[in-house]
């Protein structure tokens, strides 16, 4: 879009005369336009790091200093690819990513798999490995499928964090007795009772020490407890059996940080072109799918703040994830992916922005090149307990009583059994399979009963999907009822397939036709709209309607057979009010007795065009009570002092502000307005018709759109799609204007009280636009309307 200026008779170089006030000359309009000149780019500035980053990023650094060397150690990699892989965590996925407060590095997720790897390829390798999920990560992100991993059932991803998770406690539990692990969880549970017999009783102490420390930390009570629980337990639990063991001079195997120098970084990947291909696909799929459920756990973590920036980018998140592999993997580090307990800690420690992830990160990679010697005084046994402990709280209690709430009980079951017998990526398939076996199960699972009630009414009761595979079962409890009987036909069910409706309205459709009666009803009894109804004349409507929707812009009179007398609009009225009282007033009438006892108390006056296809509650979620509604052809808000003959919206406006106290007042507009094509077209002079006077109050909008020093009021990320589109939007803007010479209005906002709002409704796209509150990237954009996200929620903490 290209803006322009008036040119300028005056001279502003000219020096005004001493003693008289300069008063630069009026800009006048020339026919020749000159584009604005582009502004010098300001020089950067340096970034501004608010305190509570700064503090968070020190928290989170104590809490993965540990957890890094430790995941390495449980790995069997060397152990600064912990610390590498923190470090490319923080800055790399920290600044990339599209979830701000989520702490990636390398974690416990991971371990089975990268230890697997190790062992089947060696270290060079699997950095190779790491880089190629990197990659597969960008495709995936640039394709934009990071919602699509989300379609995961919950249950497989808290059965392979549970398998995981029993994994590794398994395993560090040998080095914790003071040996060392296999590769194998059966051969590590072999191994135990041996181990259990000769347990080295330094590794054993200082173990022990560690957890002690880590459980006991987080309760101590009192005033003192919330001080001394500023500092991270999985730091002061490590420092406690360090110092204990260089006190105490124990001899015991510590943290080795080879030199820098001698780090070994990625190389070409070997092996099998299969095993390779299955060992990044695993890889991709663990990271991947803890990283985006991360990042919507953070959504949840920050969804109450009062400051909340929006939810997660999931595919700038899957986009950041794959930089970070890339470079871990290349400078020899651990697979990285987004780590529940640093976000955790990143979060209550009152995170801002993602500063604090990556000046994490920085303290991360400071540590490594200058804290080698304070390092190596690490017991290995204080790391394995502490992963250990990590590894057991992956089998949480609350993702077991979640899944056997849902009945998915079975999934999490043959998912964890099998990460822990099988691998990952078995566990993975295995579990994926189980869940569509339960998902089918459930869809054919269908019972239909038939009884005969006292009064002589036939019920069948249909519990479950009723699908294509129940029509036989379903065709033969209905025709075992008597023609001419009344049946009354239960549907507890969310789903009714073709199939199955044609059954259903094949013999409902025989069964009135000799004299019967049918009532289709619900669980609780609520009475269903029928498929095949009769008018008053007796004569079938043939309405193929399903019985299920709950709205819908149907027409059930076919347009070429009027009905005689043309009366049909009046009996769909009819109708409509009909089933209102059959099917809606029973579940709304305790509700409407509440506002008629109590009065109307609505939050908003939502002032919005005549149009017959906006429909407010739909489009707001709004119930009765919730709004003051108030509808006008080009929803305008005439101007206060206009003549008489206009004080509809004015009295609705100062009722809402002064009577009903409401606290924000919404605008909305919408596409293909027929108000606004109609200013468009309008030729002046002609006959004052009503309508031209009511639309004279939105030649301000039009005025405001072709005014060349004004910028244009656009949606967000687009160009209008045409003229008319471009008024729907500035005429919401020049409303609100027009609200706000409201006396009421505009006391109201001064004291703090009332919030005014712009919307904009797509109808062909059921998209909803928001007037955004912050200021514009350029002066020339004008005011923005940016879109309101849909975002699906996910019950995980993973």
């Amino acid at each position: 879009m290209t803006a322009f200026v008036p040119t300028r008779t005056d001279d502003s170089s000219h020096t005004p005369d001493e003693g008289r006030p300069h008063s630069p000359s009026p800009p006048c309009r020339d026919t020749t336009r000159i584009p604005r000149i582009p502004r010098l780019p300001r020089p950067p500035r340096l970034p501004r790091i608010a305190a509570a980053d700064l503090s968070a990023s020190v928290a989170v650094f104590l809490i993965a200093l540990p957890l890094s060397l430790g995941i390495a150690l449980a790995t069997g990699a060397p152990l600064q690819a912990g610390l590498v892989a923190a470090a490319a965590g923080g800055l790399v996925a920290g600044r990339l990513g599209g979830s701000p407060l989520q702490v990636s590095g390398p974690a416990a997720g991971l371990t089975v798999v990268t230890a697997d790897l190790i062992q089947k390829y060696g270290w060079r390798t699997t950095c190779a490995i790491t880089v190629l999920a990197g990659l597969v990560q960008l495709g995936l992100g640039f394709l934009r499928v990071a919602r699509s991993a989300l379609a995961v059932s919950p249950a497989i991803v808290h059965g392979m964090l549970a398998g995981i998770g029993i994994t590794i406690a398994v395993a560090q539990l040998h080095i914790v007795l003071g040996g060392s692990p296999s590769s194998s969880v059966v051969d590590n549970i072999r191994a135990l009772p041996a181990q259990l017999s000769h347990p080295q009783v330094a590794a054993l102490s200082m173990s022990a020490l560690t957890l002690t420390v880590l459980l006991a930390w987080p309760r101590v009570p009192g005033r003192v407890g919330r001080m001394l629980r500023t500092v991270p337990a999985a730091l002061v639990a490590v420092a406690a059996a360090t110092t204990t063991a260089a006190l105490a001079g124990l001899t015991l195997p510590k943290v080795d940080l080879p030199s820098w120098r001698s780090h070994a970084l990625s190389g070409l990947p070997e092996g099998p072109a299969l095993g390779i291909v299955a060992a990044v696909l695993t890889t991709t799929l663990v990271c991947s799918v803890q990283s985006l459920l991360g990042a919507v756990a953070v959504d949840k973590l920050t969804a109450r703040r009062p400051a909340q920036q929006g939810r997660s980018d999931l595919d700038r998140e899957l986009l950041g994830q794959g930089a970070a592999n890339i470079v871990s993997g290349t400078l020899g580090g651990l697979p990285v992916a987004g780590v529940a307990v640093r976000t955790s800690a990143n979060v209550q420690a009152g995170a801002l922005s993602r500063n604090s992830t990556m000046l994490h990160g920085v303290w991360i990679t400071v540590a490594a090149l200058l804290m080698v010697p304070f390092l190596e005084l690490i017991p290995l046994a204080a790391l394995a307990a502490l992963v250990m402990a990590v590894g057991i709280q992956m089998v949480s209690l609350h993702h077991i009583r979640t899944v056997t709430r849902h009945r998915e009980v079975l999934v999490y079951a043959v998912t964890t059994l099998a990460v822990v017998v099988l691998g990952v990526l078995e566990g993975v398939t295995l579990g994926i399979a189980m869940a569509v076996g339960v998902a089918l199960h459930r869809l054919t699972r269908t019972r239909i009963t038939r009884s005969v009630g006292p009064d002589g009414v036939h019920h069948v009761r249909v519990r479950g999907q009723l699908t294509f595979l129940a029509v036989p079962r379903l065709s033969r409890a209905l025709h075992l009822v008597p023609p001419g009987a009344d049946a009354v036909i239960e549907l507890d069910g969310s789903f009714m397939d073709h199939a199955a409706y044609e059954s259903l309205h094949d013999w409902q459709s025989a069964h009135t036709s000799h004299g019967g009666s049918v009532e289709l009803t619900g669980r609780t009894g609520a009475r269903l709209a029928e498929p095949h109804v009769k008018d008053d004349d007796g004569q079938s409507s043939h309405c193929h309607c399903r019985p299920w929707t709950p709205w819908r812009n149907h027409h059930c009179e076919s347009p070429e057979t009027p009905p005689p007398g043309g009366h049909r609009s009046g009996h769909q009225l009819a109708s409509g009010i009909s089933t209102f009282q059959r099917n809606t007033a029973p579940l709304v009438r305790g509700e409407l007795a509440r506002l008629a006892r109590e009065g109307q108390q609505p939050s908003q006056l939502f002032l919005t065009c005549a149009d017959s296809r906006l429909v407010t509650s739909m489009i707001t979620s709004s119930g009765p009570g919730d709004l003051f509604v108030v509808r006008n052809v080009g929803n305008l808000v005439p101007p206060p002092g206009e003549e008489s003959g206009d004080d509809s919206v004015a009295a609705a406006i100062e009722y809402a502000v002064e009577v009903l106290r409401v606290r924000s007042i919404t605008v909305c507009g919408h596409s293909g307005c027929g108000a606004m094509q109609a200013l468009m077209n309008t030729e002046p002079g002609g006959a004052r018709t009503p309508l031209k006077r009511w639309l004279r109050h939105g030649l301000p909008s039009v005025e405001r759109m072709t005014a060349e020093d004004r910028p244009w009021t656009r949606i967000a990320g687009r160009a209008p799609a045409d003229a008319t589109e471009q008024l729907c939007l500035t005429n919401v803007v020049q409303q609100l204007e027009h609200l706000r010479a409201y006396e009421s209005v505009a006391r109201a906002l001064e004291e703090g009280v009332l919030e005014l709002h712009g919307m904009y409704f797509h109808v062909g796209e059921a998209q909803a636009y928001l007037l955004t509150a912050a200021a514009p990237r350029d002066e020339e954009e004008g005011e923005l309307f940016d879109r309101v996200a849909a975002t699906a929620l996910y019950d995980t903490q993973a």
